[in-house]
């Protein structure tokens, strides 16, 4: 999405303070029915790196995820995103915060009642572009996840996998700051999974945008941290001599609480007992 990146390489151009962390989470926890589901939970994302989420079930990531987009509120500690503490916002402001940020749900959450087309292009009819810009836009990015010729289709003919590259679509149209992936490849075969990892990496790789990324496949994780677009080829490859891609980094969850937050080197060689289980 060449379109794509122009805008985001220009939309860093444009900001001062690009070094910035996008994502910085400071000591949060939260409990649900006296549960605790977050124990002070700490870590910060860097401009243009992809934070991947790993941790066994029940752990805390959507969680996680529901708090940097401001769904839900902790019980201590704060979340800022663009430098903004969204813990303390209102909903006016949060709305605003939102149009920077893209969201892919665990089951896509595609509205069954309207096409395709009319899916990806919510938030730009809620923004009131042109309907020829909108059209434009819809296009270019169901063209990025190879789906444009399903445009005038209902979610309902769609398989599982073509609907989750449709969420990925309207997630990216806004040309967001932050994407957000709710466990992406959650309820797909392998084939499917590594077709929806493809175009997280693709994603990464041509826009180089600021992404979490929460799967519970360790597969997908090595995959995104091991592999590249490559922008001649219009395909994913893996990085030559076992090549690590400097941009994708771990965050490992285990019952609420950080027992990891480091590069894919430390997490490979990591001899914390409990982590090399996981990964086994």
């Amino acid at each position: 999405m060449a379109d794509l990146a122009q805008s985001d390489s220009a939309t860093l151009e444009q900001q001062p303070d690009s070094k910035e962390p996008i994502v910085v989470v400071d000591n949060v926890s939260i409990i649900f029915d006296v549960k605790p589901v977050l124990q002070n939970v700490s870590f910060t994302v860097q401009r243009g790196e992809t934070r991947i989420i790993l941790g066994p079930a029940g752990g805390g990531k959507s969680v996680l995820l529901k708090l940097i987009n401001g769904l839900l509120k902790p019980d201590t500690g704060s979340i800022r995103v663009f430098g903004e503490d969204v813990s303390t916002m209102r909903e006016t402001e949060l709305f605003k915060l939102r149009s920077r940020i893209g969201m892919v749900f665990q089951e896509s959450a595609l509205f069954d009642s309207i096409s395709v087309g009319d899916n990806v292009s919510y938030r730009l009819h809620e923004d009131h572009l042109p309907e020829e810009e909108t059209h434009a836009r819809v296009v270019e990015a169901l063209r990025f996840v190879e789906l444009e010729n399903t445009i005038e289709k209902f979610p309902s003919e769609l398989s599982g996998g073509m609907r989750r590259r449709v969420s990925i679509a309207r997630a990216i149209i806004t040309n967001p700051d932050l994407i957000l992936y709710d466990s992406p490849t959650g309820g797909l075969d392998p084939i499917t999974s590594t077709t929806i990892i493809d175009l997280v990496i693709k994603q990464r790789d041509v826009t180089h945008t600021t992404s979490l990324v929460i799967t519970h496949r360790i597969q997908d994780a090595y995959l995104l941290a091991r592999s590249r677009f490559n922008t001649e080829t219009g395909k994913v490859e893996q990085i030559p001599n076992n090549g690590i891609d400097d941009s994708t980094k771990f965050l490992v969850l285990n019952e609420g609480k950080v027992v990891f937050d480091g590069t894919t080197e430390e997490l490979v060689h990591s001899t914390d007992p409990w982590l090399k289980e996981y990964l086994s």
